[in-house]
């Protein structure tokens, strides 16, 4: 629809250019005028503002003058009409889509919400995505939010994350998670507050820019702080110590969709369906999908690695897999992970 507004205007503009620079030869040529009398009388007839002539105008220069005057008034108020139309829908447009996108995110629950897209913010939305989780992003930026809006269903809270009013927008009180990742750390600290006070059971991940604010952050409600500076030089440094280790880690994938993932976190209800707690060698995974077990989460979130067969799954814990992207497969078609 925008596109053919543009192409108006650019028709109206055109032949408003057109019309001035026709003026401006006709007042040199017929009229015998300067180049500055000429530009000068162009303007003020085209405009209509009725200023008088800079000198009198012989026959020919008349006729050309009215000539010009009627064809000015019919390209001038085609190319107002436009402009005015083109901004009047744009901004109806707008007001439409935001309602649109407002009621959708209205009726999100348990959901994700991701402040900030920038470097950060856009790399936790592309893994969000391999995954479906629905989420919902608070972006200041109005010219990020038009340059993002459109593509791939993204939805934006246009607003401050400080206030409380952007995050109830976005749904604070019915979401699960929510991911700080702005780039000043006192931004992300009075998100933290703001958040645990209006959602105690909200899980909340934050990112940090230095040390000293990793523990105010976690004070103030975070229950996990990131650093990616840190794990950027940790990573580099590990490729001079072990480089095959990791390389061989990097090759693993935790996403997409299902014929590259290596390694799925698979919780209680989907190998205990029934409720019962087993133990890992009575649900026997490894005969069933190929895949190893090589973590267990307890209810109180300790990590157990490369637990023993007698490892009883408890309610509310998880196991860690590891396997080929077919076994992967297979553990999905027969846990429904």
């Amino acid at each position: 629809m925008f596109s053919l507004f543009k192409n108006k205007i650019y028709l109206a503009l055109t032949l408003l250019v057109f019309t001035i620079g026709v003026g401006i030869f006709g007042y040199r040529f017929i009229a015998n005028f300067s180049w500055v009398d000429a530009i000068y009388m162009t303007v003020i007839t085209i405009t209509t503002v009725g200023f008088g002539e800079v000198m009198p105008l012989t026959a020919e220069a008349k006729i050309f003058t009215v000539i010009l005057i009627l064809c000015s008034v019919v390209i001038v108020g085609f190319a107002i009409s436009v402009i005015s139309e083109y901004i009047i829908s744009k901004s109806s447009y707008n007001d439409l889509k935001h309602k649109k996108m407002q009621d959708t995110i209205d009726n999100f629950k348990d959901h994700v919400i991701v402040c900030g897209y920038g470097r950060n913010g856009q790399q936790a939305v592309q893994k969000l995505m391999a995954y479906k989780k629905q989420f919902v992003i608070v972006e200041l930026d109005e010219d990020l939010i038009e340059r993002y809006d459109d593509n791939d269903g993204i939805l934006f809270v246009h607003g401050n994350a400080n206030e409380d009013e952007t995050l109830e927008l976005a749904g604070i009180t019915r979401a699960s998670t929510l991911i700080c990742a702005l780039p000043d750390d006192a931004d992300n600290l009075f998100i933290v507050l703001s958040a645990r006070q209006l959602n105690s059971d909200l899980k909340i991940i934050s990112r940090a820019t230095v040390e000293t604010s990793q523990k105010k952050l976690m004070l103030a409600g975070a229950n996990n702080v990131v650093m990616p500076d840190r794990i950027g030089g940790d990573h580099m440094a590990s490729l001079v110590v072990v480089p095959d280790l990791v390389n061989f880690l990097d090759n693993l994938s935790v996403s997409g969709e299902g014929d590259s993932i290596n390694v799925q976190e698979v919780a209680f209800d989907k190998v205990c369906p029934d409720g019962k707690e087993l133990t890992i060698r009575e649900v026997d995974l490894r005969n069933r999908t190929g895949c190893s077990i090589i973590g267990y989460k307890t209810p109180s979130g300790k990590y157990t690695v490369n637990p023993a067969a007698n490892q009883k799954i408890e309610h509310d814990s998880k196991l860690i897999v590891l396997g080929r992207p077919e076994q992967i497969k297979n553990l999905h078609e027969a846990f429904g992970v």
